[in-house]
């Protein structure tokens, strides 16, 4: 019924194609996101993605659903972390590279990777596009292939299709009908609601301003000032900075109602900002950077601003970023995140996923213990 075909460039899709079948709270699987990647060297060979976006067409040549798909050749900007697989293979004399990847790139976002608008037969077409994957990386040759942060309904087809489903965690905020940020607050015990005014205070009371601007108001300066503290922040920790100015400047240009820059200056001057994206119902924490320590404006920036966001525009959920039990005590619970992952190899399959059942007993075992540091009132709801 359907054909798969491989695109090698984003731009080998239509645009308004794409985006329909994406949606409107996944920003950082929009046309214009992926393409930017591709435009500025983001993705491609000097990084080790080079895309193999997948399309599905229906008898008619219409294109139903996609899925961003890149053949790769190391793991960084995955979140999903196989660095001990990679390593069990090499001691075994087997490459492990390249591999199948479809993920939105250094974007660890949930929700479905099988974008297909509002098709009543979602079910379907994830069958296909499943199964399609496994036979691209049989004809490319991979090591596998691996659906990254997928929603819970993916990980359930891809598991039927052979597909080993890995479960993660991360800490995510859920509207409960609050109006506003008092109101948030309100359901907080009386401890961490107190803790969490008192850093606000002193960002406030440290003269640190905050201004939130969508990523179309940003002037070239103030994106050139942001990337310097993004790179910053990834020389500091011995990362790779690989989104580009150019890169923020045209999803900033195109895309603009989708990005969000919260900015903060002190003596005028601009010293730390925070970039989220920007979904119909979700908003997405990304990247921050700091040029003065300021106590707790870390905190401000990336999380009670994106809150206050949520909030007066309507949002029902935020997602912060990967990682980071120190986000429970500031509202965000425990989330889990899925994973399905292929293997070529029949003897690596059984042993690892051997393991992903016993981790997902202990990621299951985890959020049972991050649900107890809840800061909400156990009366709040």
């Amino acid at each position: 019924m359907y054909q798969l075909r491989v695109h090698s460039s984003i731009d080998q899709l239509a645009a308004a194609d794409w985006n329909r079948l994406a949606g409107d709270d996944l920003p950082h699987l929009r046309h214009e996101f992926l393409a930017a990647m591709e435009h500025h060297g983001c993705v491609g060979e000097r990084f080790g993605w080079l895309p193999r976006h997948l399309g599905l067409y229906d008898q008619s040549e219409q294109l139903v659903a996609v899925a961003p798909c890149y053949l790769k050749f190391n793991s960084y900007g995955e979140f999903v972390f196989d660095w001990a697989w990679a390593d069990a293979y090499r001691r075994a004399g087997l490459a492990y590279y390249p591999k199948l990847v479809i993920a939105s790139p250094y974007t660890p976002a949930t929700g479905q990777r099988v974008l297909t608008g509002e098709a009543a037969n979602r079910a379907e077409l994830a069958t296909a596009l499943a199964r399609g994957s496994i036979a691209v990386a049989k004809e490319l040759g991979t090591s596998g292939v691996h659906w990254l942060f997928s929603s819970e309904e993916e990980a359930g087809w891809m598991r039927a299709e052979g597909l080993m489903p890995r479960l993660g965690c991360q800490f995510h905020w859920q509207r409960q009908g609050e109006a506003d940020f008092d109101a948030l607050l309100a359901g907080f015990s009386a401890e961490k609601r107190k803790k969490i005014k008192r850093e606000r205070r002193r960002v406030d009371e440290a003269g640190v301003r905050i201004r939130r601007l969508a990523g179309s108001e940003a002037s070239a300066e103030e994106w050139a000032i942001f990337h310097r503290l993004y790179e910053d922040t990834f020389d500091k920790r011995g990362g790779i900075p690989t989104l580009s100015l150019p890169f923020f400047r045209e999803i900033g240009a195109r895309m603009g109602e989708h990005t969000l820059l919260i900015l903060a200056e002190h003596g005028g001057d601009i010293v730390a900002a925070a970039f989220c994206l920007v979904g119909a119902r979700t908003l997405y924490g990304r990247h921050w950077g700091c040029s003065q320590a300021f106590h707790s404006l870390h905190f401000e920036a990336c999380y009670y601003q994106g809150l206050e966001h949520c909030l007066d525009h309507g949002l029902t959920a935020f997602e912060p970023g990967a990682q980071g039990e120190h986000k429970v005590a500031r509202g965000f619970l425990p989330t889990r995140t899925w994973s399905a992952h292929w293997l070529a190899e029949p003897g690596f399959r059984e042993p690892i996923g051997h393991f992903l059942d016993h981790e997902i007993e202990a990621v299951e075992d985890y959020i049972g213990e991050m649900n107890a540091r809840s800061p909400y009132r156990r009366d709040a709801g």
